[in-house]
């Protein structure tokens, strides 16, 4: 005899056997004990949850010869008849391949002869929203007053798809997703039945994967079962068949993010791909397991919602500490957009890999959370005495070498002199600059302001560095247009810095002002207007121009 699949074999033949949809099975139930059956019902919901199994029950209920307590006995020749499929009272449609017009016309002439046997003729329509408009059009005044001896059961898992007109004539029982626990405990018992050794946490992974659907589930533990046939099937087989991924590895690729080490994170997935694990697979589990880290964080009494064995959940208590609620928020949102994409995708391993960079590099976004992860990590590393300054690519990477007290060491030793030649930094030895020396000074500003770091660095370059024309005082004013640079007006540490900077870069000896556009007019004196645009025109005699970064 051939093989029969585990959904198959088990599926429930009265309903008691049903599991997780006890309301409709005792509205059911009661419906046939009471004699008030109904002639039309419409079953919505997910696949696997029981539509079709029920609607057989029911089918082989209101026919059975000996029915016990709403239920078909399964002994009499009816039911025997109706289980094997050969009776000639129970019709069952496909309505994905019979959606025609023709085809519900055909059903109209049928149900004007009555059953050969038994009391009810019952029509199961299955998928019954791939009707046509016609189809359903043609069907309205069947399903609204059949024969007393006919009953319709429409069966879809898209009751939206349905015509108001085809709802109002039928009794609608929505069937739910099946608890986990439901799913679990009946696969126990299955196997218990079938005499294979199953670990419970295999079987709690399974049920997950069945997403509340248990022929899902049955068929998930057939599969393994099969892979690894006379063998215990353990949860690590599980994962092999399946092509998943165990929570230990997400809590490595987690920590591996946090650092920030892209190398290893990136490696880690390689290893991942090689053991075979499925990309769209692990999008989706690691999606879940940084929402089990948010609801953790979001609530102290979320156990039992999470649905995770107690050595897992101790592991997701200790990560959701070393992370912040938005910075979760922010990996979610990514790989939630990684899950609308990856399934039409060419090259899935490249998006994931570019998710996970994201993840670990929080300056490659502008949006909200990314700008405040970046604010966290250079406050974490100014914490711990790291200086930190802005590098071309926008982000920002500790600079432990450079030196505020002694910017000079970061230039060319001995200094550049305007002129070409070397220049000696030491104070006394330098000569005041002149006019003629500030202008230049204006005109290398941007080679200057590279000198610079961090805030600071940002805030001068919206800033207009300025000399005045009638006094040979050597001062160079540099004047910010906003707020940012008020901070900076009242400090004299930081005007020593630009003074070594240029020092050192110049030979010349310069003292730095900084002051604000508003207080311009404060200074006695009249700035000059030449930007830096001008002064390297002046400097090579050509037109220059200059774009923006």
């Amino acid at each position: 005899m051939s093989y029969t699949a585990l959904y198959r074999k088990f599926r429930p033949d009265s309903f008691q056997d049903v599991k997780g949809q006890d309301a409709i099975v005792r509205t059911l139930k009661n419906q046939i004990k009471a004699q008030r059956i109904g002639h039309a019902y419409l079953f919505c919901g997910t696949r696997g949850t029981g539509k079709t199994t029920v609607a057989k029950i029911l089918a082989k209920a209101v026919n059975c010869e000996h029915p016990i307590d709403g239920n078909p006995c399964n002994e009499c020749e009816t039911c025997k008849a109706i289980a094997a499929g050969n009776s000639m009272n129970v019709i069952e449609i496909d309505a994905a391949s019979n959606n025609g017009v023709d085809n519900i016309r055909e059903i109209r002439e049928e149900v004007a002869y009555s059953p050969t046997s038994g009391k009810y003729k019952v029509y199961i329509i299955d998928e019954v929203h791939m009707l046509s408009i016609g189809a359903f059009n043609a069907l309205l005044k069947t399903l609204e007053e059949p024969p007393s001896y006919v009953i319709f059961i429409l069966a879809t898992t898209e009751a939206h798809k349905i015509p108001i007109t085809i709802l109002s004539r039928c009794q609608r029982y929505d069937f739910k997703r099946i608890a986990r626990t439901t799913i679990v405990d009946r696969l126990r018992e299955l196997m218990d039945e079938e005499q294979v050794e199953v670990e419970d946490k295999a079987l709690r992974y399974i049920a997950k994967k069945g997403d509340g659907s248990m022929r899902d589930a049955l068929s998930l533990l057939d599969q393994c079962i099969a892979f690894y046939l006379g063998e215990k099937l353990t949860y690590e087989h599980v994962l092999d068949v399946l092509g998943a991924v165990d929570t230990d590895e997400f809590s490595k690729l987690l920590r591996e993010v946090l650092d920030g080490d892209v190398t290893q994170v990136i490696l880690h997935l390689e290893n991942m791909i090689m053991q075979g694990r499925d990309l769209t697979q692990l999008v989706n589990d690691f999606t879940w397991y940084l929402r089990n880290l948010l609801l953790l964080k979001s609530s102290d009494n979320m156990e039992d919602v999470l649905d995770v064995s107690a050595e897992n959940l101790e592991q997701l208590k200790e990560e959701a500490a070393m992370v912040r609620d938005d910075t979760l928020m922010r990996y979610i949102r990514i790989f939630s957009e990684l899950q609308n994409q990856i399934k039409y995708a060419g090259s899935k391993r490249v998006m994931l890999e570019v998710a996970l960079i994201k993840l670990c590099r929080p300056q490659m976004e502008q949006d909200q959370l990314s700008v405040l992860e970046r604010v966290r990590r250079l406050e974490k590393q100014l914490a711990s005495g790291v200086v930190v300054r802005q590098q071309d690519t926008g982000g920002y990477t500790p600079e432990e070498n450079f030196d505020y007290q002694n910017p000079v060491n970061v230039a060319a030793p001995g200094g550049i002199d305007l002129d070409g030649t070397a220049g000696s930094t030491d104070p006394a030895k330098l000569q005041q600059a002149a006019p003629e020396d500030l202008q230049k000074i204006v005109g290398m500003w941007r080679t200057i302001l590279a000198q610079t770091s961090g805030r600071f660095r940002v805030v001068l370059a919206s800033a207009v560095p300025k000399f005045n024309t009638e006094k040979e005082d050597g001062t160079l004013y540099i004047v910010f247009s906003d707020f940012l640079g008020e901070t900076y007006v009242n400090d004299p540490k930081k005007a020593e810095v630009l003074e070594q900077i240029i020092a050192a870069k110049t030979g010349r000896k310069v003292k730095v002002k900084m002051i604000l556009q508003a207080d311009e007019h404060v200074v006695n004196t009249r700035l000059s207007k030449v930007q830096v645009e001008e002064a390297l025109e002046n400097l090579v005699h050509a037109d220059i121009e200059i774009e923006d970064d």
